[in-house]
């Protein structure tokens, strides 16, 4: 005879670790410590968080003085546990918040960022790292 409720709780904590574990992006973990020792450029010891606030913003430009970057990241919002941007939004980035201080080994140009879910264009920018590098 099988112990139905120990069976039970073995799928469900085979499922629950499964999705912890995914809810991680494991793809490039050698991108892990180059994410963790961002600092903000106008603020030397705050971060610019992590992969959660992270996108691609490969389409970057000036118009009328300012820089701005439109979010070309396509990844999957779920494993990097991030909140959605639809690609081509368009961010403005502060001055203070461009990076000029470090490589980027992403392969992409990568905006640090929350917001957009208290009204369109309301983010708050961290960082702004520009493809490439060294």
């Amino acid at each position: 005879m099988i112990n139905f409720s120990g069976l039970l709780f073995v799928v469900f904590f085979t499922f629950a670790f499964v999705s912890v574990a995914y809810g991680h992006d494991h793809s490039h973990p050698e991108l892990d410590d180059w994410y963790a020792s961002l600092m903000q450029p106008d603020a030397p010891h705050a971060s610019c968080c992590g992969k959660a606030d992270a996108y691609w913003c490969d389409d970057y430009y000036a118009r009328d003085g300012k820089a701005f970057c439109k979010i070309t990241d396509d990844r999957p919002d779920a494993p990097l546990n991030r909140p959605h941007i639809p690609v081509g939004t368009e961010i403005e980035i502060p001055p203070n918040k461009l990076k000029w201080d470090r490589a980027n080994p992403t392969g992409h140009a990568v905006i640090f960022v929350r917001g957009g879910a208290w009204g369109p264009g309301l983010f708050t920018v961290f960082c702004f790292v520009q493809n490439g590098g060294v």
